[in-house]
């Protein structure tokens, strides 16, 4: 069964210069997709990916990039709404690319479908309040 997650990978500045995507692609059959990508050459690299694989072959690519140093997280422990500061204006849902934040019709409030989120960062400068935060 094939596996598809949304994840950040930290990578430490030892594995900056590494061809650590393309071993993942070519000895675990894992596709992936970059979302975000920073990297600063001999200190550190950051990448928000999206990686599918047979569930057999996830596993053990996940298992490989831990191994290999490289931290792992699923993408939603990143991106952060506060409820307490969300006015439900709607100023990130008409910029949002992937449609994860949406406005419910029933109760016209704005929902956050964290399955969706790439971590662009838009609506981080779209919310007039600063609702919404992204911590890599």
């Amino acid at each position: 069964m094939a596996v598809t997650k949304r994840v950040v990978l930290h990578f430490p500045r030892s594995l900056v210069d590494q061809p650590i995507m393309c071993r993942l692609a070519r000895e675990f059959n894992i596709d992936f997709n970059i979302l975000k990508a920073s990297v600063t050459p001999k200190e550190e690299g950051l990448l928000v990916v999206e990686l599918t694989g047979e569930s057999k072959d996830y596993k053990l690519g996940v298992k490989y990039l831990e191994k290999s140093g490289v931290q792992l997280q699923p993408l939603s422990q990143d991106v952060i709404r506060n409820e307490n500061r969300c006015t439900h204006c709607g100023a990130c849902v008409v910029l949002c690319p992937t449609e994860a934040l949406i406005v419910d019709p029933a109760t016209r409030k704005v929902n956050f479908v964290h399955e969706k989120c790439i971590a662009c960062g838009i609506c981080v400068t779209a919310c007039p309040p600063r609702a919404m935060e992204i911590r890599f």
